[in-house]
């Protein structure tokens, strides 16, 4: 605004005296009063002028940028905390006494270098009785898969069931339940005596004439076994046992009175002491070998001939599938009991379980430890992990093994994204944030665990797109009341596309925010597209090198 100087009158001649008398002056006091009203109304004159001339467009220079091609990148930050990769705390489950340590606080081991080596019987112990449960567990697992398996009661071989026992459908059948007797009489047997003098004259394998007297008939047996006992008969005489195997014809059966004769290398006959009874060659009890409900019967019955293994009684299976079950279960216990006993045996000959800075040892030679004592802490700080949080406005813009910049204490990092916790994702404030971790090398170990760290990553990205500065676009309506982006191009002349906008009006005295066309400046309505803290992408509407308005310079008045 230019200054406008105000004239002042000039002072009024003074009066001419009358003649003949002389006329007296004003007093000083007054004058001075007179000037000092003069001057206090000339400045607020200038003051008052200057208020009513100003129209609020007179606001400094204007500051103009031309519209130019770059890239522009939209991006999102955070914070986070850094923890080591991998940590090791070794804790004793037993007393015992130190013998050696091998390493101190602050030095470097690597997985599988010793550590210390501690004399513990109360560990030893908890093994061995540990070990033995789980040992006893699997014999009884074994015994009961066993029953599991016998839930069919089946023939042993082929034979002729004798004295079979009564079941019904759903009775209970208890372990160890008669079910019936199984006979072989599909081959007999028949046991003797001879006198020892014949010892020599009679082999295993020898050929034996065998006599049935109740049904006349004569049959070729064998010897089967000589056994050397001492029956001693009536006269005095020793004798062994000799048995006898035939085929039954199918007609025979037990307690048939029967003798045999044998026959000697020279010819000569031997005949036993006195005359034998046929047996069956094998005679077995069959009993349940597992308990549970019947829920089916074979052939069970008296007499009935049976193959090897044909199912006679068939039991449910639910009482010995839930005691598997139970089983099962308490071997997992005692196996993790056992493997709980082992590491803490181990951990008294400890070694080191990772790569890493020993950050704690609190043993020394001779010293007696307790269960529950942590005693060595390790630290692998070459790699760190970094957690972060990212909202469901930015999760999309983030992968695995994508790179997030990272800075502490001014110290730049690169945290490479290992995993995003998708599930673990919490809801508040009206936003949705998920887990992620970053790993960050640390060779140097100049991050420090603990530490928090500030993130940033791109979500997008422009190149080679036209950029003004985020100032220059202003926001209005259009007559319908559609919010427009508008940027304010400089023109050498009024274009014709100038659009119609609901500018605001300027008031007295306020200060102007968009240019008017008098300052050769003109509205277009732009597209954006990403901005950044600085630049905004035009996406149309102007073109590269079009000037655009900014902001106005201030200019202070000094009055």
């Amino acid at each position: 605004m230019a200054e406008t100087a105000v004239p002042q009158a000039g002072a009024p001649a003074a009066p001419k005296a009358a003649a003949g008398k002389k006329k007296r002056g004003p007093k000083k006091s007054t004058v001075i009063v007179l000037v000092v009203l003069a001057v206090l109304l000339a400045v607020g004159g200038i003051a008052l002028y200057r208020f009513l001339a100003d129209s609020g467009e007179e606001q400094g220079e204007i500051f103009s940028q031309p519209a130019s091609i770059g890239t522009i990148q939209s991006s999102v930050s955070g914070s986070g905390n850094a923890r080591a990769k991998e940590s090791a705390a070794i804790t004793l489950t037993q007393s015992g006494t130190v013998q050696e340590v091998y390493v101190a606080a602050g030095e470097t081991v690597y997985a599988g270098q010793p550590l210390y080596t501690i004399y513990s019987q109360a560990a030893e112990q908890a093994v061995s009785d540990a070990q033995k449960k789980v040992d006893n567990l699997y014999q009884d697992l074994a015994d009961l898969q066993e029953k599991a398996a016998s839930l069919t009661v089946t023939a042993p071989f082929a034979g002729k069931l004798m004295e079979v026992k009564e079941f019904n459908l759903d009775d209970q059948v208890g372990e160890g339940t008669p079910v019936a007797t199984l006979v072989n009489d599909k081959i007999l047997k028949l046991s003797l005596y001879f006198s020892y003098a014949y010892e020599n004259d009679i082999s295993v394998g020898q050929t034996v004439s065998v006599s049935i007297p109740a049904v006349m008939g004569v049959y070729t047996g064998t010897v089967e076994k000589i056994n050397r006992v001492s029956y001693i008969s009536p006269e005095g005489a020793v004798h062994f046992e000799v048995v006898v195997t035939f085929e039954n014809p199918g007609t025979l059966t037990a307690d048939m009175a029967a003798s045999a004769v044998l026959t000697a290398a020279d010819g000569t006959e031997i005949y036993p002491y006195e005359n034998g009874k046929t047996q069956f060659y094998e005679s077995r009890e069959i009993l349940a070998r597992a308990s549970g409900p019947v829920v089916g019967i074979g052939n069970l019955l008296n007499y009935a001939n049976v193959s090897a293994g044909e199912g006679l009684l068939f039991l449910g299976s639910s009482n010995i599938d839930s005691q598997i079950r139970d089983m099962q279960a308490e071997i997992e216990k005692a196996e993790s009991d056992l493997a709980a006993a082992q590491e803490g045996l181990a951990n008294f000959n400890a070694v080191a379980p990772i790569d890493g800075t020993v950050t704690s040892c609190t043993l020394s030679e001779g010293m007696e430890v307790k269960s529950g004592d942590t005693v060595v802490m390790i630290s692998n700080t070459v790699t760190m992990l970094v957690n972060i949080t990212v909202d469901d406005r930015n999760i999309s813009f983030i992968h695995p093994n994508d790179y997030v910049d990272l800075t502490w204490n001014g110290t730049p990092y690169q945290g490479r994204v290992t995993a995003i916790d998708m599930g673990g994702a919490e809801t508040g404030s009206g936003m949705t944030s998920y887990p992620v971790t970053l790993e960050v090398e640390n060779m140097d170990g100049s991050l420090m665990d603990g530490a928090w760290l500030q993130y940033s990553f791109v979500t997008s990205q422009s190149e080679d797109c036209i950029t003004v500065p985020t100032s220059a676009v202003k926001y209005f309506s259009d007559p319908d009341g559609n919010r427009k982006s508008v940027v304010f191009v400089q023109r050498d002349s009024r274009p014709d596309d100038v659009p119609e906008l609901d500018l605001p009006e300027v008031e007295m005295g306020q200060p102007r925010t968009f240019p008017s066309e008098d300052e050769g400046y003109y509205p277009v309505i732009v597209e954006t597209g990403i901005s950044d803290v600085q630049n905004v992408e035009i996406l149309s509407g102007i073109q590269e090198g079009d000037n655009v308005f900014v902001s106005y310079t201030v200019t202070d008045y000094a009055y």
